[in-house]
């Protein structure tokens, strides 16, 4: 089996996170920075925390989805919630994140199963989970 790869290339320009603007190469991606009001900044515009839970929650579905597809288990609803969350003392800056699986359609322990495996096979997952807390869950609806 052949190798596929991929490289997104995002060039981030002005004040990062305050302010700044992130421009894909292809320009599908073109939007502005602005610090949380909860860190008290002036809102308004993303900031890199909802970036990687976006970025997080579409790859894990992806992961759900293949790993019910090898289990021949058929999903009806499906979403991925993701916290990421910022955490700061006066010296340093840490992430944590929380994956929430909500479907339908399977038991709770079938959930569990996919969440698991998800979270196991989505590189996210794999990038992240060794280097900041990671929790994950499913609910069956």
């Amino acid at each position: 089996m052949s190798e596929t790869t991929y490289t997104a290339v995002v060039t981030t320009t002005g004040e990062g996170r305050n302010g700044g603007r992130a421009v894909s190469s292809d320009g599908a991606l073109d939007l502005k920075f602005a610090i949380p009001k909860e860190l008290g900044g002036n809102g308004g515009a993303t900031n890199p925390e909802q970036l990687l839970a976006a970025g997080w929650s579409s790859c894990f579905m992806g992961a759900v989805r293949i790993a019910a597809a090898q289990r021949k288990v058929k999903l009806a609803d499906l979403a991925v919630v993701a916290d990421v969350t910022l955490h700061h003392d006066e010296a340093n800056f840490w992430l944590s994140a929380a994956l929430h699986l909500e479907l339908t359609g399977v038991d709770q322990e079938t959930a569990d199963a996919l969440a698991a495996a998800a979270h196991q096979t989505c590189p996210y997952s794999k990038a992240l989970g060794g280097s900041i807390e990671v929790t994950v869950d499913a609910t069956v609806a």
